[in-house]
Order: structure tokens, then sequence, then C-alpha cells
């Protein structure tokens, strides 16, 4: 669910480069690689819609030319892009150089019937003979082929000690153990690799995560894409930041714990650290999606908001705590329903993050099992229905705003939730992830991100 990557869209940057390598991979496995004398690449759905606006057509580019989203240097891709604009020329993998130009990428504006966001790869081969592979950007980074189930992307989940496909499982295991949510998450997590190698993961996701608020904090202009969006993150933190001295992220965090801790000024440095994340991923940073990139800012806001406000002395522990339950909390919306805006609307991203968000920080403040998924139900609650119609078909309007939005529901929801007997709740967590795939089908497709209605068409990129 925690995934490292480039902005500004899991589903319509991440989720095609990873298409292109695993295509590749396809014809490394067929030996067909050193046959294919010619690329084409057909988008369909959302993916076309949208997909000038969210980097889709860069980021089949860079899958096609071997770049890793996780590793490639952010600050290399736009020469990547225009090296092969210039000269018409794609290193396919980095091994082989063949022609490719702009034509070879055709936004379709039909849907395929499997998925809204379709991505088809076709090769000429030596001998003139076409080979097509069809895949499906299904949200998060994750992306399948139409015969394939979630399942078969990754583990069973009948393999783990706890296997969990609903919300109630999971609180009946942890009131059977007398454990945390986090606990039973952390064994399951052991089934797939050791203790060490998921502290190490962790803390990589929450370095990045850190890093990006950091980034976005400290840069200063205007977002790319034509809306002319300035940057807010920056301004709003010189106002905040006061004049301590710091050299590293580290060193900010503890100057920012210096501040002062006023509601008005804790309300500002969550919208301060969400913005940045989503500023960051508008301009194709490196980010995490959480559980999608449109809502990446979400998740790091609230840790940093607990670490930085709530409790000073917290450290990997509590980190670690924190995004074993934000994750678990996401597995079950996208088992259940879904975490693409192209099939769900926003209610899918942010609606997602801030439940997730607002479970693991209940967990941190002390609630208990019961508290914690009553707080990620209050959450999506008030997120239900909420649609997805960024204009432009950027990443920027409405979607950075809405990040510190989700992220201060988050908040209030743990709070609540911290109140909550649990015997007096009347929706439990399964009815509301259950609602949000129901207020998904409902929708009208103009609302899941194709920027066909509401303020994609109500504001033009010329009033802009």
């Amino acid at each position: 669910m925690l995934k490292i990557g480039v902005g500004p869209s899991s589903s319509h940057t991440l989720g095609p480069w990873r298409a292109a390598e695993r295509w590749i991979g396809e014809l490394k496995t067929d030996n067909l690689f050193e046959q294919i004398m010619s690329i084409r690449v057909d988008l369909y759905g959302s993916l076309s819609l949208t997909g000038k606006g969210h980097a889709t057509d860069y980021a089949v580019m860079l899958g096609l030319s071997g770049a890793d989203p996780e590793t490639v240097p952010v600050e290399n891709i736009q020469q990547i892009i225009d090296t092969i604009k210039s000269t018409n020329t794609l290193d396919f993998n980095g091994e082989r150089a063949l022609v490719f130009n702009s034509n070879h990428i055709v936004f379709n504006k039909e849907f395929l019937p499997f998925h809204s966001n379709g991505i088809t790869f076709t090769a000429t081969t030596i001998e003139n003979k076409a080979i097509s592979s069809t895949f499906y950007s299904i949200g998060g980074g994750f992306i399948i082929k139409e015969k394939e189930t979630e399942v078969t992307e990754s583990i069973n989940i009948s393999e783990f000690p706890y296997p969990i496909q609903y919300a109630t499982e999971l609180l009946n295991y942890c009131t059977e153990k007398n454990v945390p949510i986090s606990e039973i998450v952390l064994e399951n997590e052991k089934t797939l690799r050791s203790e060490e190698e998921i502290d190490t993961q962790l803390l990589r996701i929450w370095k990045t995560m850190q890093e990006c608020v950091y980034i976005g904090c400290h840069s200063e202009g205007f977002l790319p894409g034509g809306l002319n969006v300035r940057r807010r993150a920056y301004d709003l933190h010189q106002k905040l930041k006061k004049n301590f001295d710091y050299d590293t992220p580290e060193n900010w965090m503890q100057s920012i714990r210096q501040t002062e801790v006023k509601f008005r000024e804790i309300l500002k440095w969550v919208d301060c650290y969400a913005l940045a994340v989503n500023e960051v991923n508008a301009a194709l940073g490196r980010i995490v999606t959480a559980p999608t990139n449109g809502s990446a800012g979400v998740i790091p806001a609230v840790l940093m908001y607990y670490l930085t406000i709530e409790n000073h002395e917290a450290a990997f522990k509590e980190i670690k705590q924190f995004l074993l339950v934000a994750g678990e909390i996401g597995s079950l919306f996208k088992k259940n329903a879904t975490i693409s805006a192209a099939m769900g609307g926003c209610q899918a991203e942010i609606g997602v993050s801030s439940a997730m968000a607002a479970a693991a920080l209940c967990e941190l403040l002390g609630g208990t099992p019961a508290q914690v998924l009553i707080a990620a139900e209050i959450a999506m609650e008030h997120h239900l229905g909420l649609t997805c119609d960024p204009i432009g078909g950027l990443v920027q309007i409405p979607c950075i705003e809405r990040n510190s939005m989700g992220a201060v529901k988050a908040i209030n929801a743990a709070e609540m939730a911290l109140d909550r007997d649990p015997a007096h709740v009347k929706v439990p967590l399964d009815k509301v992830i259950n609602t949000m795939w129901e207020t998904a089908k409902d929708m009208n497709l103009k609302y899941k991100e194709t920027s066909e209605g509401g303020l994609a068409i109500s504001v033009n990129m010329t009033d802009c």
C-alpha cells in the first residue's frame, strides 16, 4: 500500500510505468525482445482523458527506457524525455535504440470494458508480426491483466497466520490475542520477510516521506502544467518556522517542536506538511503512494503532526506502528472497494488515505483496536461521494488542497473515536467500505478522473 515512486499520479504515472517494465519482462521471457523493431502504445479511458495532465506519456517513455521510478534521479526526468523527443529515438530498456516519437503513444477516449485505466503495448517484430499485451492500472501503482485477480499479483492472504479480508476479522484477531492492530499486521508481514527487512523498508518509506515534506517546504515558485499554480507550502513554512537554525530534516523537525502550539498554528503546520508533499508530487518529484500519489500528503502530514506536536519523544517504534496500521486499513479498502479515482472518484483516494491516517493516529494515541476501526470509519464516512474533477487533468486543483482537508479530518476522526464507546457505534467500518464501493458504482463517469465534469469544466485553463 505504501510504494516509493514519482508523481503526479499512481494510477496514471506509476501504473503505466510499471506496466511498461512488466511488458519488457514478458518480451524477454518469450525471447522476443531482440526481435522488436517498433512500438505503439494505446491509452484508454481515464488514462487517455487525463493522461497528458498526469504525465502518462512521460511515464510510458520512462518505463520503456528502463528507468525505475524508485531510483531514477528526478532531476534527470525532463532530460530523458527531451532526448527522446528531439532524436525520435527510444533507448529500449537501455539496451536497444528504436525509432520512437509522440505519435507512437495514442490517446483513445473510449473505455475498455474491464477497467477505466487501460493501456495496450503493441510491438512489431523483424518478421512484421504484431504482438500486443494489455494491462490495467487499478490504483496505487498496482497493475493487472484482465484474466488475473488482484491476489495473483501478491501473496494469497490465506498464507498469512491471520488472513484478513474484512475489518471484523481483524478486530476478532486483536480481541482473541489481546494485541493492537499493528501487532497482527506485523505477524502477517513476517510471513513475507524478516523483521529486519520490514524495518529497513518501513524506515526507507518514512525517510522518503520526510524528505518529501522537507523539499516541499523549501521549494519556491510555480508548478508545471499550465495552471500557474504557485507553491504555497514554502510561503506558509516561512511564516511558521520562526528563527530556529537547522541543516537537516531531523534538525528541522526538532526546530518545529520549539514553535507555538496554539490551535491555529497546529492547523497551519498540518496544512503545510500536506501541501508540501503534493506540490512535490505535482512537480514529478519522488513521493510515497499512500495509498495513491494524488492522496500522498495525508499520511505524512498526520504522522508529522504526531511527531512534531503530539509526542516529541516518538521514534522509529511509533513510526513503524503508524505505517503498519495505515497500510492494513488501506488494504481493506483495496480488497473490498477500490483505491482508484478512475473507478471511485476522490473518495477512493483522499477518503481512503484519511481513513488510513485516522486509524494509525488513533492507535498511537492509545485507542483500542475497536476505536482504531471507528476512526477509519468516521474519516471515510465524511468523504463519501467525493468526486474527482481535476482542472486541466492536472493533479493540482482541487487535489493539493484536498490533502490538507483529508489530514485535518483524519486527526479529528481519531480524536472523536477515542471518545466513543464501541458498543454505541451504528456504522461499522465494513459497512462504510461497502457503501463507498456502491457509491463509486453509482457515480457518474464524468466525476471519475476524466476532467469532463465539476470544476474541470467550470474552470478553464484560460481562467488560470
